[in-house]
């Protein structure tokens, strides 16, 4: 009996795959499963903690087929690629334009900025497009649902926070990471900032 291969199927695509990362690129890894090495797309988020990873990476996997290609993704996260079809269902989202979308902010923060409805506050927290930002507002507000707690004036602090530290001179991503680290607990705007600064001078 051969070894047994890492990687499992879901309705007869790859699902999940575990193994070690061979070598790593600018937005894929090579993962070397059972002497096979998978190219796997990456969010620039998730190839960050796999950079960290010294032993075996577990993947939930997308594979989409094209004429021409098969493109597999990879996600730590369950909900990273539960989030991934979510944004491939909007018309005119394509796998490669969705694992760009969660290269700038997590599925948390787009998921707040969806639910809310407001496809300005969507663009600012990500960076994306206002046009494509309205349409994942519009096709994906109702999927996604309520979260519960949230609300308008927590967005607009978490916006004005933002704006503040680009402001100062800080890039948009730099700001939303410094954010992710302020506790939500923290409700004021100028505090919120405070302590992003504080995050941001480490």
């Amino acid at each position: 009996m051969g070894k047994k291969a890492n990687f499992c199927y879901i309705d007869g695509m790859i699902g999940q795959l575990t193994g070690q990362v061979s070598h790593r690129g600018d937005r894929f890894v090579i993962l070397e499963v059972a002497g096979v090495g998978y190219h796997v797309n990456l969010s620039s988020e998730t190839l960050k903690r796999v950079e960290k990873e010294q032993s075996g990476v577990k993947f939930w996997t997308y594979l989409a087929v094209r004429e021409n290609a098969l493109d597999l993704y990879g996600f730590l996260e369950r909900r990273e690629l539960e989030f991934f079809e979510l944004l491939i269902s909007v018309s005119g989202i394509g796998p490669k334009s969705a694992i760009t979308i969660l290269s700038l902010a997590p599925p948390e923060t787009l998921e707040k900025a969806i639910t809310s409805g407001d496809a300005g506050y969507l663009t600012k927290v990500s960076g994306i497009g206002k046009k494509s930002a309205e349409k994942i507002v519009l096709e994906l507000k109702d999927k996604l649902g309520s979260i519960a707690g949230l609300s308008d004036s927590e967005l607009r602090g978490e916006s004005e926070a933002i704006e503040a530290l680009q402001a100062l001179g800080y890039s948009l991503r730099e700001a939303r990471e410094a954010l992710k680290n302020v506790p939500d607990t923290i409700i004021d705007t100028g505090e919120k900032v405070k302590q992003a600064l504080k995050k941001l001078g480490k």
